[in-house]
């Protein structure tokens, strides 16, 4: 590695959490120096340079955190950020500022009390999303303790898991972790983050193939990012790759406004069109809905393309997948 990226890396570090598991550095080309997966973890001295716009909480946990680790947000659902380390740091994560070994770290057991304390004494809170950090770098014991509490809470009926660990680190799903996860008899989502085809490699199909025979259902969510998915072709090849896995498209995110990210970020026109090209494309089992987290902790806002305009007088105008535009419902003379 040159000199001067070395020197970059370090600086970074100052500042940012850096990790790469050794399945994604194996995934690595040395000789590209636009690889998309290192793109994704290896660090670069754009991170240095934060935009006007850009926020440490850019979607606004802190404004909907009544307790230490909670984050209501929506009526029926909380987030539960029980741990504040993963497996890799993205370069564009959201939660950069939070997260890593000098971020908010792990839950005392005080607070987890309390925070279990919040989710008991609410009994709108239909599911529960365990995030963080990266939830499945506990070990099996600890996330079972996790997933027997929330059995002993009647009102809660999902538990949703935001992961990167079947690709990042595919050989930690093994059969204890599970078996814990299986430990609360709620239904039990989890939601992959993956963001370029190669990551779903052999290893983390498997993975996945593990946690589905087991009967825990999978959905993706991924980030729309320059350099690394912004391509209709890369982009329809990840989204087969989940449903070939048994993951379920689920979230694609226009990236956040998070301090040093800018170099990943598109614009809402061009991620419009992108997901538009999906249309016709790809299987409708492949389609991701694009959501734009709105900043200041608003909520998610579904951004795609608009097929339907109001024409007027109960008739519209609908695009079909090649852009064409018709009539809804259609003109009598027409035939």
């Amino acid at each position: 590695m040159p000199p001067e990226r070395l020197a970059a890396i370090e600086k970074v570090a100052e500042r940012y959490a850096i990790a790469i598991s050794p399945a994604m550095a194996r995934l690595i080309a040395p000789d590209d120096p636009e690889d998309p997966i290192a793109r994704q973890f290896v660090p670069d001295a754009a991170e240095l340079a934060a935009t006007p716009e850009e926020r440490e909480d850019p979607i606004g946990d802190l404004a909907h955190s009544p307790v230490e680790g909670i984050v209501h947000r929506y009526l029926d659902r909380v987030l539960l950020k029980a741990v504040h380390v993963c497996p890799v740091y993205c370069r564009f994560c959201f939660r950069r500022e939070m997260v890593g070994p000098q971020g908010l770290g792990t839950l005392a057991p005080e607070a987890l009390d309390r925070a279990f304390a919040y989710i008991a004494a609410h009994p709108e809170i239909w599911e529960v999303i365990l995030t963080g950090g990266d939830p499945l770098v506990l070990s099996a014991r600890r996330l079972a303790e996790l997933m027997r509490r929330l059995s002993a809470i009647p009102h809660v009926k999902i538990v949703r898991v935001h992961t990167r660990v079947p690709v990042v680190e595919p050989e930690r799903v093994d059969g204890g972790m599970i078996e814990a996860l299986k430990a609360s008899g709620k239904a039990v989502y989890v939601a992959l983050h993956a963001n370029h085809p190669r990551e779903l490699t052999d290893a983390a199909r498997a993975a996945c193939a593990r946690l589905a025979d087991a009967g825990i259902a999978m959905v993706s969510q991924s980030v729309l990012l320059r350099g690394v998915n912004d391509d209709p072709d890369v982009l329809a090849d990840l989204m087969r790759a989940f449903v070939e896995a048994r993951v379920k498209p689920y979230y694609l995110h226009h990236p956040d406004l998070a301090p040093g990210t800018s170099h990943f970020r598109l614009s809402i026109e061009e991620g419009r069109a992108l997901v538009a090209s999906l249309r016709g494309r790809i299987s409708g089992l492949c389609q991701p809905t694009y959501i734009l987290d709105i900043p200041g902790g608003h909520g998610k806002a579904a951004i795609g393309p608009d097929a339907l305009r109001d024409a007027g007088e109960g008739r519209y105008e609908v695009s079909d997948f090649r852009g064409r535009v018709h009539s809804y419902p259609p003109d009598p003379a027409m035939g």
